[in-house]
């Protein structure tokens, strides 16, 4: 018989945490944090693919553009979910998890170079809305290691879609 998954913001309960932020705000950024970890491992994913099927004459340009995003995504990952974990809160892990937690439709077959293009410059400015709901939240509650990260996290999605965007013009 299958168990009930438990919800990603389950807090750990062996050792309070006592870092001057409420357990009510404490859940509140580490929900909206886990949000941003979901579109971010969507994303990492969908580029990832990308990169191994893209195909055509920017097949080269784009092979090696997709593989620096998806490493720059993969090593972000990590730091925004022991940022969850830092405020006493369990990071989400699967599949299932993501895509509930997700605001990326992935796409269900293999896109043409132009398209992946588009795609991935939705996908970035998605993970930029979502990190800025997300920064709200924590600037709001005085968090200013989730806000960093956050702020880091818009630069270099915001910078992303502007170097697709002009792949498309």
């Amino acid at each position: 018989m299958a168990k009930k998954m438990k919800t990603n913001v389950a807090h750990t309960d062996q050792v309070p945490v006592n870092i001057g932020i409420s357990a009510d705000d404490r859940a509140k950024v580490a929900t909206e944090l886990s949000k941003v970890l979901a579109d971010s491992y969507t994303l990492y994913l969908m580029t990832h693919n990308f990169h191994w099927n893209v195909t055509g004459p920017m097949f080269n340009t784009l092979h090696t553009m997709f593989m620096d995003q998806y490493t720059e995504l993969w090593q972000a990952l990590d730091d925004i979910a022991e940022r969850i974990r830092a405020l006493g809160h369990f990071a989400p892990g699967t599949y299932a998890e993501f895509a509930k937690l997700s605001s990326i439709a992935e796409p269900t077959s293999v896109p043409s170079a132009e398209e992946m293009i588009n795609l991935l410059l939705q996908a970035n400015e998605a993970v930029a809305r979502t990190a800025r709901s997300a920064f709200e939240c924590a600037d709001a509650v005085n968090d200013q290691p989730t806000a960093d990260i956050l702020t880091q996290r818009l630069d270099v999605h915001e910078k992303t879609a502007w170097m697709l965007r002009s792949l498309l013009a």
